[in-house]
């Protein structure tokens, strides 16, 4: 990966591309500026054109999807993927409770340690999700990294109970903006043909830092090898260790040149994706020219008003809202409803310990780890709704079957578990394909802050999940209570897939800006263009 971020950088930015250098690539040769009027390979518009002109046409969106898959994308994959892996290693590592004894708390006072950071995550995505839309993607990815490791890190010297809750709400923080800004990056970065199974698979590697966490735990918090004191500390140090590697390759990750494009940088978009290509075709592939006809015209933005966010939402694409808010609300509370409970199914139904139960969280998580990746491919190939509604009715299904069996009393704790694997092995790819759905139905300009209000909605909800099957396990007496909750949660992730079927968009294999126009471009409808707080060009403002 470093290999491929030097090959990116030390490409010089203005190098002519003779696939694709007839097209003009920028607003001097679309409008038809003067060639006096312009400078350099690029033919970048003098102030005062720029002025006359108003926006600013660009090529960059379609340049991005037609890229071949490279190195530079494997950077983008494992420098920004590694978000989900540090949040499975930090939901893991809470719940294992190794600082309970040390930090003399309650069994309530250890659920509050996981709800504080849960909360800190909601808070997060909010804050950060508005920010990675107005200051960019890379400043906030760099910045919400950094966050979660200094608070990470200090949570691991705490001494008493409020000193955690304060650091790990902090970390949470930094998970939750993680979420908004590496979504966004993610689609801008990838090519379309490639969307899908990129983003379903990186969400899906949550489910690999869990497995992380839990053999972490077997031998940080074994006693006998480790002291009590010491274990659990340690065990909150292993996220940051491994932030500190990615961080360097965030580094080398640019900004998202659609982004840059859509506020007054399209020269400096223009400089990135050049590099791009160049160090694409140093790997001796072909890049394919590119149709002026899919040039956009854009009109530089400043930010987008809270008024305007909810004419997105209700008046423009209210039944992408619809779509959005069901699919993350129903896997949120199937996911909270199963994940938080299964180990007091497998101990007070079918009577294992602690130690036994801590085994079967690894093929639990095997499955929702596999699912993502074997079935990412099809949201590009079968398509997102189809597949949306399969993975969603199929989880639920399989679940139902189980609720029938447990109820007959015709399951043990191994057959048990095997069926949640097949089921979230469904699951987790549907899952995962509502954070992609969010992600790219919305416009560019408010891309972030749609991820962040949609998981916010959907944590608040799915938390409700855990104390509801909480209270439907009990003592493990009955088996009623628990065959309807299971019921439940069935028809929950069913509905969510027929919503989908419904709703869903057909966005395999199409640019972002074809699923949903930039609310700056230039031709858009002049009533939502009125709401936007316009900003010339750098050059103007210089």
């Amino acid at each position: 990966m470093l290999e491929a971020a030097e090959t990116f950088r030390n490409h010089p930015p203005f190098q002519r591309n003779p696939e694709i250098i007839a097209f003009p690539r920028n607003a001097a040769e679309t409008v038809g500026v003067p060639p006096a009027m312009t400078i350099g390979p690029r033919a970048a518009v003098t102030d005062a054109a720029r002025t006359n002109i108003g926006a600013v046409s660009s090529l960059v969106p379609a340049r991005m999807d037609r890229l071949p898959w490279a190195r530079f994308h494997w950077l983008v994959v494992i420098g920004l993927g590694v978000s989900w892996i540090l949040d499975g290693i930090e939901i893991q590592l809470i719940s294992a409770s190794g600082y309970k004894d040390s930090l003399g708390m309650s069994s309530a006072e250890v659920g509050f340690a996981g709800t504080i950071y849960l909360i800190g995550q909601v808070v997060g995505a909010l804050v950060f999700g508005r920010l990675t839309d107005r200051w960019g993607r890379k400043r906030l990815f760099i910045a919400t990294l950094a966050l979660y490791l200094i608070a990470s890190g200090i949570a691991g010297f705490a001494w008493t109970p409020w000193f955690l809750y304060a650091w790990r709400f902090v970390a949470g923080m930094g998970i939750g903006g993680e979420y908004a800004a590496i979504n966004s990056a993610i689609d801008e970065l990838i090519p379309a043909r490639y969307r899908g199974r990129v983003d379903i698979a990186v969400n899906g590697t949550y489910w690999g830092g869990a497995m992380i966490g839990a053999l972490g735990s077997v031998f940080l918090l074994d006693h006998a090898l480790i002291p009590e004191d010491i274990g659990w500390r340690i065990a909150f140090f292993i996220g940051p260790l491994l932030g500190l590697v990615i961080i360097q390759l965030r580094r080398h990750i640019p900004e998202s040149p659609r982004w840059m494009v859509t506020h007054g940088r399209e020269a400096e978009a223009e400089r990135i994706v050049d590099g791009i290509e160049a160090s694409v075709r140093a790997q001796g592939k072909i890049l394919t020219p590119v149709d002026p006809g899919r040039s956009m015209r854009i009109i530089p933005e400043e930010s987008v008003s809270y008024s305007q966010l909810v004419d997105v939402f209700f008046r423009q694409y209210p039944s992408r809202t619809i779509l959005g808010v069901t699919m993350m609300i129903t896997q949120s509370f199937l996911y909270n409803a199963i994940f938080f409970t299964y180990a007091l199914v497998l101990q007070n139904f079918y009577h294992l310990d602690s130690p036994q139960t801590a085994l079967y969280f690894f093929p639990f998580a095997a499955g929702n780890l596999i699912g993502p990746l074997l079935l990412g491919p099809l949201f590009d190939t079968v398509g997102r709704r189809r597949m949306i509604f399969s993975t969603y009715l199929l989880a639920g299904s399989v679940l139902l079957v189980s609720a029938f069996l447990f109820r007959q009393g015709a399951l043990t704790a191994d057959t048990h578990t095997i069926f949640w694997c097949v089921s979230f092995f469904f699951a987790s790819a549907g899952a995962s394909s509502a954070y992609l759905t969010v992600s790219e139905i919305f416009p560019l300009e408010v891309r972030a802050q749609a991820i962040s209000y949609f998981f916010a909605i959907a944590q608040v909800v799915g938390s409700t999940g855990p104390l509801l099957f909480g209270w439907l396990v009990g003592e493990g007496t009955e088996r009623d209570p628990l065959f309807w909750g299971y019921v439940l949660g069935s028809v929950v992730m069913m509905f969510g897939g027929v919503v989908a079927l419904v709703y869903g968009v057909d966005a395999e294999g199409k640019g972002l800006e074809d699923i949903a126009e930039p609310l700056t471009k230039a031709d858009r409808d002049r009533p939502a263009l009125a709401r936007l707080r316009f900003r010339r060009p750098r050059a103007v403002q210089e």
